[in-house]
Order: structure tokens, then C-alpha cells, then sequence
């Protein structure tokens, strides 16, 4: 039988393209996942990896039990889902994880109406960043991701998970009180040329939202100050610092002297929640319930301050 480690790490290596990337997400050493590899090739009688200079490349050989292994891996999940469907009450654990404002915003609630509502079943979360999610999936560590796909992302179409669009959450532009825009019921980007933002330019997905938004209305932010959490961004904004995007499902922290103001016009940008499981995974009827319980929050509205919104829930 195929040891599972071995093409574990191959997957891993497949993905993150060196051995010590690899053994970093696996949390094993790079030797450790080499020797993995190796047996696995042993077992297959063909060689799986071709070195290439420095790098690692993998085989033609590799390439084909990566693809089978993909389905396989889908039909064991599905398997196991249809074993558990069995059961007249779905029991266990549900592992969410997702970004930080997925949490407060939808993951937090669901969790909540679960321990009301299912007794039998235990709820946990992890926050994490999207790339890392995906990795929590991949290892076997969360049955369900809430993420914001970025340009690095697995595709859509990507043959080891099932996603599905959860909520597409609104950008508003967040002000000071006092601010000559403050009093406005909304406001076209195209009039924020001239103003000072706040956004982290590196490794911030928001960044690159505002960048590509102003572009399309024809200027560059001027970027003043660099912060990436919601209660620093805020604190700054009511500081009278700069403005800044502020999605919708963020809410505003009481204490700040601060106005959401809605976007207008032909350019107003957007984020979407996907959510995220192994393929085969979702049929699971654990999996299944956390997965409704979403979507019916995301219908039928999780948190949506109004936009002069004066909610009195910390930034999470």
C-alpha cells in the first residue's frame, strides 16, 4: 500500500516547489521529507524527483500519481461522507478556520448558533491568513476555510478543493468626524484624489484593492501611513491621520471619532469570501451543517453596520 507521507510531501514539494519549503509547511525537516519522497518512489519503481542545478523538479512519473492521487483523495472523502451519512444525527468536530474579519464577522455567529442548536457537536477556529488556510485544508488540520482569494490563491477549478462564494462584502470609505466628507450620503473615488491614506503597502491584500481601484479612477493613494488591523486603521483615520477602505462587514469601534461613507459611482470595490474544503469533504454531514449554517448566515445578513454605522462591536 502507498504510504500517505510520502505523497504528502510530494504534493507539498509539488506546491511549494523546494524540499525546505516543503518540509516547512509539513513541519518536518527537509531530510525527513526527502526520505519520505524516496520511499515513495521505491514503491512505485519510478524516480519522482529530477535535481536541476539547486532546484528540484518533479518526473513525468510524478506528475501522473499526483493527478491520480488528487481523485483518490476525493473519492475517500466523498467515501467517508456517505459512511458518516448514515448516522441519523450528525456528531464530532467541525475545525473552522479563516481570516481575521471572516471570524468576527460570520465564522464567530455560526459557531455560536451551533452550540445553541447542536448540542452534540463541538465547533473550533483558527485565524490565519488565506495562504495558510489552504495549507490547515491540505494538512488535514480544519474540514471548512473562510478566505478572501488572492492573485496566489488555488484556482477555482482546482481539482483538491471545493469552493463556493459566501458573501461579497463592500468597500465604504472611512473618514474622520469633521471631515468636509463626513456629512455626505456617499461618495465617488474619483473625488478622492487629492487625500491621505492609510493602508500597509506589503503582504496586504487591502493595499492591493485600493491601488487598483484608484488606478481605474485615475490617480495613485497617496499612502501617508502604513498599518494592516482594522482597530489601528480606524485609530488613525479618527486621529485625523488619512482616510482608508473599510469593508462592510468591519465594523467600527465605538470609541473612535470616525464615519463609513458608502462608495458610488461606476467604481466601487469589492472582496469575496469563498468557502473552502477538501473535494469529497463537503458531503460530510458535519461538514455539510457548518457549511449551511454559513450560507444562511450570509443570506440573511451576518454583520452589515450601516454605513454611518455607529456599531458599538470592537474591530475583530
Amino acid at each position: 500500500m502507498i504510504e500517505h507521507r510520502g505523497l504528502r510531501a510530494l504534493e507539498a514539494v509539488a506546491e511549494h516547489e523546494t524540499v525546505t519549503a516543503a518540509a516547512a509547511v509539513l513541519r518536518f525537516t527537509p531530510s525527513a521529507v526527502s526520505q519520505q519522497i524516496a520511499h515513495l518512489a521505491d514503491e512505485v519503481g519510478a524516480p519522482l524527483l529530477e535535481r536541476q542545478g539547486r532546484n528540484v523538479h518533479l518526473t513525468p512519473a510524478a506528475r501522473l500519481l499526483l493527478q491520480r492521487t488528487q481523485h483518490l483523495n476525493a473519492a475517500w472523502e466523498a467515501t467517508k461522507a456517505e459512511v458518516s451519512s448514515s448516522s441519523t444525527k450528525p456528531t464530532g468536530h467541525i475545525r473552522f478556520c479563516g481570516v481575521s474579519s471572516a471570524i468576527a464577522a460570520l465564522i464567530a455567529p455560526v459557531i455560536s448558533r451551533l452550540k445553541l442548536t447542536q448540542s452534540q457537536i463541538r465547533a473550533s477556529v483558527i485565524e490565519e491568513e488565506t495562504s495558510d488556510c489552504y495549507k490547515l485544508l491540505t494538512l488535514g488540520e480544519a474540514d471548512i476555510a473562510v478566505v478572501l482569494p488572492t492573485q496566489d490563491s488555488p484556482a477555482h477549478s482546482d481539482p483538491r478543493f471545493e469552493q463556493h462564494t459566501l458573501v461579497v462584502d463592500e468597500q465604504d470609505v472611512l473618514v474622520p468626524k469633521g471631515h468636509a466628507l463626513a456629512s455626505r450620503e456617499s461618495i465617488d473615488l474619483t473625488e478622492l484624489a487629492s487625500e491621505s491614506w492609510i493602508a500597509k503597502r506589503r503582504d496586504n491584500d487591502t493595499y492591493s484593492l485600493l491601488s487598483a481601484a484608484c488606478a481605474a479612477a485615475g490617480f495613485t493613494p497617496q499612502v501617508v501611513h502604513e498599518a494592516k488591523e482594522w482597530y489601528a486603521i480606524s485609530a488613525l483615520v479618527s486621529a485625523g491621520l488619512g482616510l482608508c477602505l473599510l469593508p462592510r462587514l468591519v465594523p467600527i469601534p465605538a470609541e473612535h471619532h470616525v464615519v463609513r461613507v458608502p462608495l458610488r459611482g461606476a467604481i466601487r470595490p469589492t472582496r469575496r469570501f469563498l468557502t473552502s474544503t477538501r473535494r469529497g469533504r463537503c458531503h460530510h454531514p458535519l461538514i455539510k451543517l457548518g457549511l449551511e449554517a454559513l450560507a444562511e448566515l450570509a443570506e440573511t445578513g451576518p454583520l452589515t453596520p450601516q454605513p454611518h454605522g455607529r456599531s458599538s462591536v470592537s474591530s475583530g
